[in-house]
């Protein structure tokens, strides 16, 4: 069991950044692919970004590529997300994911909401125009 809990979120002005984390306890997070989506309101969830067990392997949603960076410490059990350059349409809850911990490779994973089994509370980010 995977207990997750997300932090840095927060009230930014267009064009700044902020640092999420996400912490985690029950399990380490050594064999989890983990992830970052986020939900803006009445819209559906969505992938922002995943990274493999290992941290080799990492995806992207084209909106955050080349703002977005998405990088673990597994010795801290701690995930995190790197958010720069922001803009108001980024504005949404974030929540962190791990999957089952039973991938096959240490590199490819999938991104996308319906294959993570454990889920953080979220952590509101406003982007302010």
């Amino acid at each position: 069991q995977v207990q997750l809990v997300e932090s840095g979120g927060g009230l930014v002005q267009v064009g700044g950044s902020l640092r999420l984390s996400c912490q985690a306890s029950g399990s380490t997070l050594d064999d989890h692919d983990m992830g970052w989506f986020r939900q803006a309101p009445g819209k559906e969830r969505e992938r922002v970004a995943c990274i493999s067990s290992s941290g080799i392997g990492t995806t992207y949603a084209d909106p955050v590529m080349g703002r977005f960076t998405i990088s673990r410490d597994n010795a801290k059990n701690t995930v995190y997300l790197q958010m720069n350059s922001l803009k108001p349409e980024d504005t949404g809850v974030y929540y962190c994911a791990a999957d089952n911990g039973r991938a096959y490779s240490s590199y490819y994973h999938i991104c996308t909401p319906g294959v993570y089994e454990y889920w953080g509370q979220g952590t509101q980010v406003t982007v302010s125009s």
